[in-house]
């Protein structure tokens, strides 16, 4: 099935099975690699991205629905590392294995946007993506780094 995608800005024009999420798109056909495939049911959020402003976990999206959508990758969030989560979470030394680490900037970032001062407690509860390595201090400290303007 044919679909056209907005994806970080641009479009593309697909040829996908109508049943293929958009996360196999996005990695697959389109080649942007950044979202990562986790568990493939929507409880990790390696392979969240957003679309029109929110975060969705892309493994239980169709990508012939997202016609008509603005999607925006991690690779979309900034070419370049200088998106004040990428510099906090650099900052802060966030990573280990780096798995969830795509999905959990983008969930920051629309939690960020729509919380700018976001409370301990508001990031508590928005932030609930998986990290194996067990990070979530840093991640905690990251994102106060953004918030408190450092």
């Amino acid at each position: 099935m044919q679909a056209t995608l907005d994806v970080n800005n641009k479009l593309y024009n697909i040829d996908v099975d109508p049943e293929m999420p958009l996360l196999w798109a996005l990695r697959d056909v389109l080649g942007l690699t950044g979202t990562k495939y986790g568990c493939g049911i929507e409880v990790c959020g390696a392979c969240m991205v957003m679309v029109d402003g929110e975060a969705k976990k892309s493994c239980d999206l169709k990508a012939t629905e997202m016609q008509g959508r603005k999607i925006t990758t991690i690779e979309g969030i900034s070419a370049n590392r200088s998106h004040p989560v990428q510099k906090a979470w650099i900052a802060e030394q966030v990573p280990q294995c780096g798995y969830c680490q795509s999905g959990m900037i983008i969930k920051t970032v629309e939690t960020l946007n729509k919380h700018p001062g976001a409370s301990d407690a508001e990031i508590a509860n928005e932030i609930e993506n998986l990290c194996l390595c067990g990070t979530y201090n840093r991640v905690r400290a990251a994102i106060r780094r953004v918030v408190n303007g450092q």
